[in-house]
């Protein structure tokens, strides 16, 4: 089981929806709150793995697999990761990972998943693949490999 927490920064300039939409786009879910840190006001959704199943079809979508998979990894500190994703284009349906200040001009969608095995929750999440196909598809195309359900197994 996977504790995941989303977060992005609300500016004075931007819609709340607007930004709801962003993150809603990665997570396919709509409940959020906002929390007041200092001056910033933050778009906060916490859950459970399946917040992330939309996330994972966008990056088969997109054929990000392998980039996507490299900047997890790099993310990962103990029993959990931490990567950014680019809120403009989240709100247009879409998936770039970006730098946690700097690429993203409103700021980045920040997602931080604590898991007993960040490195196996990343496997899933984020497929190795075989000559640019997800490892799990190859596997259903008669290669020997243990395929890989919609949702990571519990531990």
């Amino acid at each position: 089981m996977a504790r995941v927490v989303v977060e992005a920064e609300v500016r004075s300039t931007e819609d709340e929806e607007k930004v709801a939409r962003a993150v809603s786009n990665l997570t396919g879910t709509k409940p959020y709150r906002i929390v007041q840190r200092g001056q910033q006001r933050i778009l906060v959704q916490e859950g459970d793995e399946s917040m992330l199943v939309t996330l994972r079809q966008l990056l088969r979508r997109e054929r990000i697999l392998d980039a996507a998979r490299k900047l997890m990894l790099r993310g990962v500190r103990g029993n959990q990761f931490t990567f950014y994703i680019n809120k403009q284009v989240a709100y247009a349906g879409h998936v770039s990972f970006c730098m946690p200040e700097g690429e993203s001009p409103l700021g980045p969608i920040k997602f931080t998943v604590e898991t007993e095995d960040p490195k196996s929750f990343i496997d899933w999440l984020a497929t190795r693949t075989v000559d640019g196909r997800p490892i799990d598809e190859v596997c259903q195309s008669g290669y020997p490999h243990s395929a890989r359900s919609e949702r990571p197994s519990r531990k």
